[in-house]
């Protein structure tokens, strides 16, 4: 009987620690679903350049999101009306929250390369693919 209730403890904290892995999964599947339909949607000439973190390093992917939340929000439609689908795209990249290792990064958003903003949500979408 004791072992029993062992194996079903066991079990049932094996399948909550799956559930939260595929929860985080999918969060990170709309992220880069949103990237991804946002892309074409953005302005892309005359536009500002963006700091666009590159393989941020395992301490830096906070401050790597944090740079790519705050570019976010100065990204622009293609055309001057602002469509629900860009405005729903941007409030839910803006939202994203990302907990990594607690260390202390050496760099800052200014500290990167700045680039258009298709290359930044393309470099957005492969460091979410990464994590």
């Amino acid at each position: 009987m004791e072992r029993m209730i062992i194996f079903f403890m066991l079990f049932l904290c094996s399948s909550m620690v799956l559930a939260a892995a595929s929860h985080r999964e999918a969060k990170y599947k709309q992220i880069i679903k949103t990237i991804e339909r946002l892309e074409p949607r953005v302005k892309d000439k005359d536009a500002e350049l963006l700091h666009t973190p590159e393989n941020p390093g395992g301490g830096c992917l906070d401050t790597a999101v944090a740079c790519f939340k705050n570019g976010t929000l100065k990204l622009q439609p293609l055309n001057s009306q602002v469509n629900p689908m860009f405005t729903k795209a941007i409030r839910i990249l803006s939202t994203f929250t990302f907990r990594g290792p607690a260390k202390h990064c050496e760099s800052s958003c200014e500290s990167y390369e700045k680039k258009t903003p298709r290359e930044f949500l393309k470099s957005f979408a492969k460091l979410i693919k990464n994590v």
